[in-house]
């Protein structure tokens, strides 16, 4: 099936902290090798590698310095190889990150533009004059802290790198690195890969002009934000309208290998679900787009309820992929923690809620252990904009801590001394502990997971939202002659919802938890959620709250 992508669960692996093979304390291919029955027990579609290619890792990878090589840190070109086999194997599709907004500052791109003005490669990056003050040419910001333009003395000319001043953006104005970063698509497609998640797929192309930013709004009665970053509308420096085009270029490449699929991560604060539906509407840009709308810390019904609407009204023929988790933000568990009656029940109802929504769904790895975000000490971090902020902003380490496996020490993660520490709160939620509980999260994931698998509603249904009171979030999911109603209590304490026009004689579903239903009265515990078959022929429209 070429659209397999449709509604399928994609599992984030984050290789420096999956499994180490060879005791260096980071994670690797090989590593990842002798896990893969894990990820595929869990029900999973496709599993998506971040980035493991050749770089000096200032940003963890997200520096680039050779596309189309693995960094020995972890592995070989053969190892990646051999992944790739085992996933197809297991019936897993894989998905590569591409981060192509920017490179290293050591990939031979850059040495090569850097050193004169008139090298066939002077204008793959953005290279400006200083002002007459000598000072950069607008007020853009890097996401990491300061301007986000490096002076470079050779050529006595400013360089933009919206990220660290060793991750230079590439210019998509120029035709030339167009082609050579599709070129480095192809190389990755004919090797058997299914597939992309673009990094920052809306910082591809900045504005001509080199406009200002404008401010962002001031929310009354609170102080300005952590970072300068958040202080702006970012109208000029990403989100540029030329993405549209080069986006096609890319589903073009994309379509002369069918069965294969993209996923855009669209970094952006104020018009993030405007800018998802407007990359994935039709069939000729991206297939799925995800943003950071669901993964920050809000926790209500209207909330998760306007994501979606807003998504499918700006693309009704889009396609979404949500995410509560992954390797740039705090762990969900942890996040919402102040809603939850115990973490493993903010675990079950995230998870059930999660893969009950339109859409793809993306998890990250140590997500299915209801893992909670870890605390790091200054001394340990490696972050760059949590070393820089701290400890306004604690980065992204606390997310990013090894897998734990067993009880041994690292959790059976390394056996010499892991790149981040493993804590015993993540200790205490290792694999092997939570296959012994069949209370665990570990066990539910797997059972929502089967339980969305066997019902079309769940993956590729349309969804009809109802009025029901905050904190209660209720819904309807159809196709064809199934319908199913989905119910969640977003807080730790009890609810009861009243429904109106519900056939007779259902019940819930054994997936359910904390909930009763009598007549048309659910009644929930503090994070109960409930899921009801309506049986055949059933219009979801006809039932209120």
């Amino acid at each position: 099936m070429n659209d397999w992508w449709r509604g399928c669960v994609i599992y984030q692996i984050y290789p420096r902290s999956f499994q180490d093979s060879n005791g260096d304390g980071v994670g690797d291919l090989r590593g990842i090798l002798s896990r893969l029955e894990h990820v595929a027990g869990l029900g999973v579609d496709a599993i998506w590698l971040s980035p493991v290619f050749t770089s000096p890792m200032a940003d963890m990878g997200y520096d680039v310095s050779n596309y189309t090589d693995i960094d020995p840190l972890f592995g070989t070109l053969a190892d990646f190889d051999a992944v790739v086999e085992k996933a197809h194997e297991l019936g897993l599709k894989v998905i590569i990150d591409q981060v192509v907004s920017h490179t290293s500052d050591k990939h031979p791109w850059f040495i090569e533009s850097k050193a004169s003005r008139t090298n066939p490669r002077a204008d793959w990056y953005v290279w400006v004059e200083p002002g007459k003050d000598g000072m950069p040419p607008n007020n853009w910001p890097s996401v990491f802290g300061g301007p986000a333009w490096e002076w470079n003395a050779t050529r006595r000319q400013y360089y933009l790198h919206n990220f660290l001043t060793g991750q230079p953006d590439l210019n998509f104005h120029n035709p030339q690195v167009q082609d050579a970063v599709l070129d480095v698509m192809r190389f990755w497609l004919e090797r058997g890969v299914d597939g992309f998640r673009f990094d920052t797929v809306n910082y591809y192309f900045h504005d001509k002009k080199l406009r200002d930013n404008p401010p962002a709004p001031k929310q009354k009665g609170k102080p300005p934000a952590n970072n300068p970053y958040d202080m702006q509308l970012h109208l000029y420096s990403k989100n540029r309208p030329e993405n549209i085009k080069f986006l096609k270029r890319v589903r073009a490449l994309m379509n002369e290998f069918p069965g294969t699929t993209t996923v855009g991560e669209v970094g952006e604060a104020h018009r993030a679900i405007e800018i998802m539906a407007a990359y994935t509407a039709g069939d000729d840009l991206l297939h799925m787009c995800y943003s950071f709308d669901m993964l920050g810390p809000d926790f209500a019904p209207r909330h998760f309820r306007s994501r979606i609407e807003e998504f499918f009204k700006g693309a009704p023929d889009g396609w979404p992929c949500w995410s509560f988790s992954n390797h740039d933000v705090m762990r969900h568990v942890s996040r919402w923690e102040a809603h939850a009656v115990t973490p493993d029940a903010m675990a079950r109802l995230a998870a059930a809620m999660l893969f009950s929504f339109k859409g793809s769904v993306c998890i990250y790895q140590g997500e299915e252990l209801g893992l909670p975000e870890a605390e790091l000490e200054y001394k340990e971090l490696t972050d760059p904009p949590a070393i820089r902020f701290w400890p306004a902003i604690k980065g992204r380490d606390g997310c990013r801590t090894p897998m734990p496996w067993t009880d041994a020490k690292n959790g059976g993660f390394s056996d010499g001394k892991p790149w981040l520490p493993v804590k015993p709160p993540q200790l205490a939620r290792n694999v092997a502990a939570e296959e012994k509980d069949p209370a665990a999260p570990l066990h539910f994931y797997r059972a929502m997971l089967a339980f969305r698998r066997a019902h079309p509603a769940l993956t590729v249904g349309d969804i009809h939202f109802y009025d029901a009171k905050p904190p209660v979030f209720a819904f309807a999911r159809s196709a064809g002659d199934e319908a199913m109603l989905c119910v969640f209590n977003l807080s730790a304490k009890a609810q009861k919802i009243a429904f109106k026009g519900l056939p007779d004689d259902i019940t819930l579903d054994a997936i359910s938890e904390g909930a009763a239903l009598k007549g048309e009265t659910l009644a929930l515990e503090g994070n109960g959620f409930a899921f009801v078959d309506l049986g055949a022929g059933v219009n979801p429209e006809t039932i209120s709250v």
